[in-house]
């Protein structure tokens, strides 16, 4: 099994939300998470933006009761060669049971770290980085992934049930 996780921040809350998948190329999603916060996300602290996401994102993983074999986060697993961000603190977190690939939209600080990956006829690239599979692996799994964008039936998932878990910050339809 495979998870999508994201983590939206609110103005009063933080809603962390889970999408899981039985393989890199499964259109729908066989299993669906959210957890919400009571409180205001944490600020922001240049460097260390895993300390805010961390949390919610192993709540939620909590919550899918299953161990998934890959976690696919919207963000970075290394910020540098040596310098781990959000996946590669996550994987850690978790003692390592599960891979973690990162795709991002934008490149870290211009930082050649992971691989840039053209998806479908899109001209500006996706951003994967990895640990617990190699990137050539990661790049092709996310390559392969349903539909024209990063994480296509994440994204469409991952917004609804974050908009199920507070309803009121979501844009009208």
């Amino acid at each position: 099994m495979l998870c999508c996780l994201d983590v939206d921040y609110r103005t009063s809350s933080v809603v962390a939300a889970a999408v899981c998948f039985d393989d890199w190329t499964s259109e729908f999603p066989t299993r669906q998470s959210s957890v919400m916060s009571n409180t205001p996300p944490e600020a922001y602290e240049p460097g260390h933006f895993y300390r805010r996401g961390l949390p919610y994102l192993l709540a939620v993983l909590a919550q899918v009761g299953e161990q998934p074999a890959m976690i696919i986060i919207d963000g970075f697993v290394w910020l540098a060669t040596d310098r781990p961000g959000l996946g590669a603190h996550l994987y850690e977190s978790r003692g390592s049971r599960s891979a973690v690939v990162g795709v991002a939209k934008r490149p870290f600080r211009n930082a050649p770290v992971g691989a840039a990956l053209l998806r479908g006829t899109s001209t500006r690239p996706l951003y994967v980085t990895s640990v617990g599979i190699t990137l050539a692996d990661a790049v092709a799994g996310v390559k392969t992934m349903h539909g024209p964008i990063a994480c296509p039936p994440c994204s469409n998932a991952l917004t609804g049930l974050t908009c199920l878990a507070e309803p009121a910050s979501c844009p009208k339809p």
